[in-house]
């Protein structure tokens, strides 16, 4: 059995942070919004933010271990940004798992980063590189060979940045959900309009389909057969037809319809 946990994060423009670094006082935050990408599409040619004026509002976790599976996002609705991210390392800090992501490298953990200086979250685990734990010195979550933190876009592609490839094309190619019509550009409307619930579901699927190509990844390393991987496909099946939450029925009729399954 795989012990991991899988992470997704979803975010908006931090508006407070443009406000101060454009002097757009007496902007509302939509307006401020569309200012920060338009001055991002002059510098770079895209509206893709820098790393440090991403604000998150969504976590989302798949934990397996011993206790079973279990998908889920951080805190409420209404739960303050630092309030999620103390949580995912309060995780960390407790447990040390291994975590999982897709681009976790180069961009959740990242924004994480900014986001706990500027909230002042402590997470010396997280941290830890042999200093205080001379386990950590040879694998720990910092260093981008190490397996404490499995970047799957990073790993798969060879490091290769030519060779990276999306989560949607990757999920679809063996046969996945993938997406199921939301993405990541649609977080910001979402966020206006005040669907809090639909950007936490949103995330939660992508790390469904992280967890899927993981699982399909430690086949391929040899640390599961087919018959462990049908077994594990067995469980996340179980678990989501028992929650009763829509978005975990439409992925997993979506999953069935694919007819990838072992």
């Amino acid at each position: 059995m795989l012990e991991c946990l899988v992470f997704d994060i979803e975010t908006v423009p931090d508006v407070d942070l443009g406000r101060r670094l454009f002097a757009l006082d007496g902007l509302g935050d939509e307006e401020i919004a569309r200012a920060m990408f338009q001055k991002q599409v002059e510098k770079s040619g895209n509206d893709f933010l820098p790393l440090h004026q991403h604000r998150v509002v969504a976590i989302s976790i798949v934990l397996r271990n011993r206790s079973g599976f279990r998908v889920w996002s951080l805190g409420e609705e209404d739960s303050s940004e630092k309030e999620i991210i103390t949580r995912f390392f309060d995780g960390i800090e407790r447990f040390s798992p291994t975590i999982v992501s897709w681009n976790g490298g180069g961009f959740d953990l990242p924004v994480l980063h900014y986001r706990s200086l500027l909230h002042g979250v402590s997470a010396p685990r997280y941290w830890e590189t042999g200093d205080d734990d001379q386990s950590f010195r040879w694998n720990n979550y910092q260093s981008r060979f190490h397996s404490r933190h499995t970047d799957l876009m990073d790993v798969i592609s060879g490091y290769q940045p030519r060779g990276r490839a999306s989560l949607q094309d990757v999920a679809v190619m063996l046969g996945f959900p993938g997406k199921l019509g939301m993405s990541g550009d649609k977080v910001w409307p979402c966020f206006v309009d005040g669907q809090i619930a639909t950007i936490r579901h949103y995330c939660e699927t992508d790390v469904l389909n992280t967890y899927l190509i993981y699982l399909q990844f430690q086949m391929i390393k040899g640390r599961v057969d087919a018959k462990q991987l049908g077994k594990e496909h067995e469980l996340l099946e179980k678990e989501l037809a028992e929650t009763g939450q829509t978005h975990l029925d439409e992925f997993l009729s979506a999953w069935k319809i694919a007819g990838k399954k072992p």
